[in-house]
């Protein structure tokens, strides 16, 4: 996938939220996410530090690599297949999200999608929202995120 381009499309549940009435959103394999970090740690030559799931009100699972260069922090998506690097971990993400390791294509072998800092820190108002629910809309409008990864990417209650 070539997330580069303006437009990104952002699927139904890419912020973590429906209404009570819609269907259930879909969850990445909580199990799927471990096997592909532990490959990527292979990858890396480096060690898994700890893997924390998602627990309301975040939407994304993190994990730390440690090897060489240092402490790697990903983000896997509660929702979507979908991976972040960041610096840290913290409540908020706006632009400080990392283009990922020269290491991380394991997950990609393991269906993942790895985006890319350029793509998490572009504007959310040059995605292509249209998939998105009434209730994702609303929470949108409450927090007024900036970028595509604050939206991916969230804390909001």
């Amino acid at each position: 996938m070539d997330d580069s381009q303006a437009g990104y499309r952002l699927e139904r549940g890419a912020t973590g939220f429906r209404h009570i009435s819609e269907p259930p959103l879909p969850d990445t394999d909580i199990d799927a996410c471990r096997a592909a970090w532990h490959a990527a740690a292979r990858a890396a030559g480096g060690q898994v530090g700890d893997f924390v799931e998602q627990r309301y009100p975040q939407n994304f699972h993190s994990a730390t690599i440690t090897d060489q260069d240092g402490t790697h922090v990903a983000l896997f998506h509660a929702h979507h297949p979908l991976i972040a690097f960041v610096d840290e971990r913290r409540y908020a993400f706006t632009d400080e999200f990392q283009d990922p390791p020269a290491w991380a294509a394991p997950l990609t072998d393991h269906g993942f999608v790895i985006l890319s800092a350029s793509l998490l820190r572009s504007p959310f108002s040059e995605a292509d929202a249209s998939a998105l629910a009434d209730a994702e809309w609303n929470q949108i409008k409450y927090w007024e995120p900036e970028t595509v990864g604050t939206v991916l990417f969230n804390f909001w209650d």
